[in-house]
Order: structure tokens, then C-alpha cells, then sequence
């Protein structure tokens, strides 16, 4: 029987190992999720909701577990706390948000018609969560779903492999129904065969380009419903109007977070030439003191090792060939020694970059960002819009309606002003492009998680 193998950033060490579960006692599995669905989408939303959030206080409760936890699986230090916050603050909204978003429509109700749409639920979601925000990514989409009146099924990156189990755990622990809320341990082929035969009623994936294309090729002729979020190359221009040091310290924060390994990070950055010099003197100055890469188990540590020793590689060979190619680096090795030319990878600031360069165009997921100069804002839209991505785009300027005047014009699915690489759970989450399809969070995530049922209901004859 094959497994699947956890593979530590930390240490190199083989972390945690799961078999890969059968075809058939998946698709069973799944079979058992849907039988429990009907069940649980008659339950009162009032109490779908407490379950729900009784599971999330749950998984709050295991937190001692969960920060090293993390930490052991994809490397993010641990004096960050997990991801609670953010797993809480969108939790909590989708909860809040749930009567008004999942109300019928009413168009008539007269002593002749009753006439309204529903939302109800799909019935089983499969949720392919990613390793980089493991928590905060499945939350997106698990608790609407659950609330809405769905049952989930989870397969978490091998990479983050416990995160599913623990959540599940959780859930079931704090009262949910048996098989609605499951986790599989499933290889590609596996799961493409699932997808490919129907199983689910809608997905929602997380993660590559090329994941994103193997999910709709799986899917193809079975009409299931897909939200996709996949690749972002996300940028930010500074106006000459901004406030210098804000702009700094937001966006560097954005660029070297987590590694690098944010769905939004900041991976390059337009700089009105007024600025310019003050910003890349300042950004450089900002990583070299403001930084430590070790090992993240460490409470000083602010940078991590990468998840995996392939997506330092990558970062790696762009920085490179950026340099090769006339692009300079301004971080001196000499201050991160702990750069080992595997998983623990220094952050790096490049300038002299152009968008001839695959550092400024192609997703580098890692702790580099390439800065350059724009005389305009024509320019840094034309640059902006240049890439096969559109996720969000992060705009600094004192004046609103500028802002949006560039943010009607960029091909993305969020426009940040003054502010950078964070997920609103108000707003849609949400790309265009190569960035994916569909969209989470929001009334319209959980309209995402329905679809619409017409009730045209005669009352009594004319």
C-alpha cells in the first residue's frame, strides 16, 4: 500500500506518514456523506451554525498542539500564533452573515401567489485545501458550506497532511453529526477518479495552475460546480503622494510573511520615481534588520524555513537568472547565515529588474521582490496588467478617487488601497485570469455553496 510521506522543512525528517486511501473505500466514504446530507440540511440554520462554531472553538482549544504543528509541517515560526485570527474573524462573519445571506427571495406573497427562490444546498463539497495558509484557506469554504447545509469532504496537501485530521477531529468532537464533516487521505490519481465519476456536487481547490487544470480536466461532462483560486504574481504601486513609511513596512511585511508563501503576497512593486530611491533604501534596510531566518520553533525567529526544499529551488533559480540577466540583489548573504541552499532560504530585494525577467512575471511563492521605477501612472497600469495573474493589486495614495480610477482599469479580482496581502471576509475572495474562477467568503461565497430553487406556489384558482 503507497503512503503518503510528510516531509519536515524543519529538520528534512519524514514528520508524519498516512496510507493512501482505496478508490473504493473512498468513493464509500463519500457514499456515507451524502446519506448523511439530507439529514443535516433539515437540521434549523440556527443550529447548523452552533455546530459549526462549536467545532471552531474546538479546534481553538488545540492550539498548543497546532502552532509547533504547523511549524514541523510547513515551517511558519511559531511566534506568529497559527492562524486562529484569521480562521476565527471568517468563521465568525460567514456565521453572522448566514440568515440574511441564505434568506429565500421573495417576489410575491398574495392571497393568489407565492412566488420565491431558495437557496439550497449543493449537497457534497469537496474541499482540496493547500499547505501555506492550511487552516485559513479550508475555513474559507468549510464553514460556509456546513452552514449552508452541505457535508464536506477534505483533502488536505501532503505537505500540511494532519491539518484535515485535526479539523475533523474537532468537528466531531465538538458535536457534528457523524459523516458530515470527513477527511480522505488521497493521491492525484485517486482523487481525479473520484472527480472524474461524479462524487461531489461542487469543489472548491486551492493552489497551482497546473492543479487548477488537472481539476477541470477531471471534471469535465460531469457539470459539477468549481470555485478555483489558483497562481498570483500580485503587485503594489506607491504614488508620490504616499506615505513613504507605511508603504514600506506594509508592503515589505506582505512580500516576506510567511517566506513569501502568501496567495496575496506582495511579490513586485512600482514606485513612483520620486520615491524610488527613498523606498529601496528604506525596503532594503527593512529586511536586512528587520528579519531572522532560523529554525521556527524558535521564539525569535521571524522567517521560516520554505514548506519544501523544490520551492526554495524555484525562487532560487528566478533569483538568478534575474541577476544574470542585470537585475541586482541588495541583501547580503552574510546577515541571514542560515541560508543552507535547501528549505531555509534568505529574503532578497532585487532592483535593475524588467519584465523581461520571469522574477517580475512568473509566481515566485517565496521571500524576493523585484522593485522598479514608473514615471506614471500609465506606465505602472500597463506593468500591473502585464502578467497571466489577477488576484489583488495594492495602490498607495492619499487620493481615493485616483485609486479607484487605476482600480476600475487592473485586471484583479481585489484593489487594496493603502493596505496589503489580507483577505476581508465582507469581500468576495476572488481572481480573474489564470488566477482561477468563482469566489468565497461573502453573501456571494455562500451563493457560491447553493444554487437556486423557484417556488412558484398557486394558492387557489382565479
Amino acid at each position: 500500500m503507497s503512503s503518503l510521506k510528510l516531509i519536515s522543512p524543519v529538520d528534512g525528517s519524514v514528520y508524519a506518514e498516512r496510507p493512501v486511501m482505496g478508490v473504493d473505500d473512498a468513493a464509500a466514504a463519500v457514499a456515507r456523506s451524502r446519506k448523511a446530507q439530507k439529514d443535516w440540511a433539515r437540521r434549523p440554520l440556527e443550529e447548523r451554525i452552533a455546530l459549526v462554531g462549536a467545532g471552531v472553538a474546538r479546534l481553538n482549544q488545540m492550539s498548543d498542539e497546532v502552532v509547533p504543528e504547523l511549524a514541523w509541517m510547513m515551517g511558519r515560526p511559531i511566534r506568529y500564533g497559527g492562524e486562529f485570527g484569521g480562521l476565527n474573524e471568517r468563521a465568525t462573519y460567514m456565521a453572522d452573515i448566514a440568515a440574511r445571506a441564505l434568506a429565500p427571495i421573495e417576489i410575491e406573497n398574495s392571497e393568489q401567489f407565492e412566488r420565491r427562490i431558495e437557496h439550497v444546498p449543493h449537497g457534497v463539497v469537496f474541499v482540496v485545501a493547500p499547505w501555506n495558509y492550511p487552516y485559513m484557506t479550508a475555513i474559507n469554504t468549510v464553514a460556509p458550506a456546513l452552514i449552508a447545509g452541505n457535508t464536506v469532504v477534505l483533502k488536505h496537501a501532503t505537505q500540511t497532511l494532519l491539518v484535515g485530521e485535526r479539523m475533523v477531529r474537532a468537528f466531531t468532537e465538538a458535536g457534528l453529526p457523524q459523516d458530515v464533516f470527513i477527511n480522505l487521505f488521497l493521491d492525484h490519481p485517486g482523487t481525479e477518479k473520484l472527480i472524474s465519476a461524479g462524487s461531489f456536487n461542487f469543489i472548491n481547490f486551492t493552489g497551482s495552475v497546473g492543479g487548477g487544470k488537472a481539476i477541470e480536466r477531471a471534471a469535465a461532462g460531469t457539470f459539477t460546480g468549481l470555485g478555483l483560486e489558483l497562481g498570483g504574481k500580485d503587485p503594489g504601486y506607491v504614488m508620490e503622494d504616499a506615505d513613504l513609511d507605511w508603504a514600506v513596512d506594509t508592503l515589505m511585511d506582505g512580500a516576506m510573511f510567511n517566506a513569501g508563501q502568501c496567495c496575496c503576497g506582495i511579490e513586485r512593486l512600482y514606485i513612483a520615481r520620486p520615491l524610488y530611491d527613498a523606498f529601496v533604501e528604506k525596503a532594503a534596510a527593512w529586511v536586512s534588520s528587520g528579519l531572522k531566518l532560523g529554525n521556527p520553533l524558535e521564539q525569535d525567529t521571524s522567517i521560516g524555513p520554505m514548506a519544501n526544499v523544490r520551492f526554495a529551488k524555484e525562487v532560487r533559480v528566478q533569483t538568478a537568472e534575474a541577476i544574470v540577466s542585470g537585475a541586482r540583489s541588495l541583501i547580503d548573504p552574510k546577515l541571514f547565515p542560515a541560508d543552507d541552499g535547501g528549505a531555509y532560504l534568505m529574503p532578497q530585494v532585487l532592483v535593475d529588474v524588467t519584465h523581461d525577467m520571469r522574477i517580475m512575471r512568473d509566481e515566485s511563492f517565496g521571500p524576493v521582490v523585484g522593485i522598479m521605477p514608473v514615471d506614471s501612472d500609465e506606465e505602472a497600469l500597463r506593468l500591473m496588467n502585464d502578467c497571466q495573474f489577477g488576484l489583488t493589486a495594492s495602490l498607495w495614495t492619499n487620493d481615493t478617487e485616483r485609486a479607484a480610477r487605476l482600480g476600475d482599469e487592473i485586471e484583479t479580482g481585489t484593489v487594496f488601497m493603502n493596505r496589503a496581502d489580507y483577505l476581508d471576509p465582507a469581500l468576495c475572495w476572488t481572481g480573474c485570469k489564470a488566477t482561477g474562477r468563482g469566489g468565497s467568503l461573502s453573501e456571494i461565497g455562500f451563493h457560491n455553496l447553493t444554487r437556486p430553487k423557484s417556488y412558484h406556489l398557486r394558492k387557489k384558482s382565479a
